[in-house]
């Protein structure tokens, strides 16, 4: 049970508790909150009604050259759907998705197709997988870390694909997990080679890195990474964080987010280009990529490719 309370409504809940909302909001600004029993007693029912439903991930394999390599996979995942229909916004209530995640799903399609056409393909296998339930809690592509197509220790990385924001020209990336992982070597090749710039996280309170896809693979103990565009425009004039910001304010999780808004689609070239070699590397390196020594999702996770619960 939630629920939300104005300033006079916190007034009311505290009377009789020898408290007063100035005391209790200045405790949590001083980082040490306080908790204490309140003089009432709170009554609620929900009625639930429950139906099974059917969505499924939908997955490609792009075989391997090298006679041993291709025995291993590298998994290129993105999400699938989006939130449905819901209430009508400006006449809309269909939510199309177009960013979340159809622009992951067109980077993904795009490398598909250049990576299958290659003569001299990398070493490793190629696992493209189109996952659901992403936007109820990474549904599809748990169901799939848990019982892959694939032997799970077969699986040496995964990339995920999740809004690929085209607001402006590409300049930085942000790459969510690289710190965790030897993915950080092959990543800072391809970004050189893009005079693409790193960018660390610039809000590490979201915890981005265990809210999409990579981290169903990340808790079977697969080395993981997930790179979105940043917010550096490379002119003066264009503020990327502002964008972005009122971005999420008008478009993100509303049927706005369709193809009649701003894109720009060389920069989602230079985004897939990024990745397609970030994945190339990966795919043809001899060495198999490693968790960080004494990192914490490594050393939490990484029993799991053995199939420990």
């Amino acid at each position: 049970l939630v629920a939300r309370v104005s300033r006079e409504g916190l007034e009311a809940l505290l009377l009789g508790a020898g408290k007063t909302a100035e005391e209790l909001l200045d405790s949590i600004d001083a980082g040490a909150p306080d908790s204490f029993e309140l003089p009432i007693v709170v009554k609620a029912r929900t009625t639930s009604r429950h139906t099974t439903i059917a969505s499924p991930n939908v997955a490609a394999v792009l075989p391997g050259r090298d006679a041993n390599l291709k025995k291993e996979f590298v998994v290129i995942s993105g999400h699938l759907d989006h939130v449905g229909i819901g209430e009508p916004v400006k006449g809309d209530a269909l939510h199309n998705g177009a960013y979340d995640n159809a622009s992951g799903i067109a980077v993904m399609l795009e490398m598909a197709r250049v990576l299958g056409g290659l003569e001299d393909r990398p070493g490793r296998s190629l696992l493209f997988l189109a996952v659901t339930g992403e936007e109820k809690g990474l549904l599809g592509s748990d169901y799939f870390a848990h019982d892959p197509t694939v032997p799970i220790e077969s699986i040496a990385a995964n990339v995920n694909l999740d809004m690929v924001m085209m607001l402006h020209p590409l300049r930085d990336v942000v790459a969510f997990g690289a710190e965790h992982s030897s993915l950080v070597r092959p990543l800072e090749r391809a970004a050189r080679y893009m005079k693409v710039a790193l960018t660390p996280d610039p809000d590490p309170s979201e915890v981005i890195f265990v809210r999409s896809d990579q981290y169903s693979f990340v808790r079977r103990g697969v080395p993981s990474i997930y790179l979105v565009p940043g917010m550096e425009s490379g002119d003066p004039a264009i503020d990327g964080h502002q964008i972005e910001m009122d971005w999420r304010t008008e478009y993100y999780h509303s049927p706005q987010d369709d193809m009649n808004q701003p894109f720009d689609f060389e920069a989602g070239a230079d985004f897939t280009r990024l990745n397609f070699l970030l994945v190339h590397s990966i795919a043809s390196a001899a060495a198999r990529p490693t968790w960080n020594p004494g990192d914490f999702f490594g050393e939490r996770f990484s029993s799991d490719q053995t199939g420990a619960p």
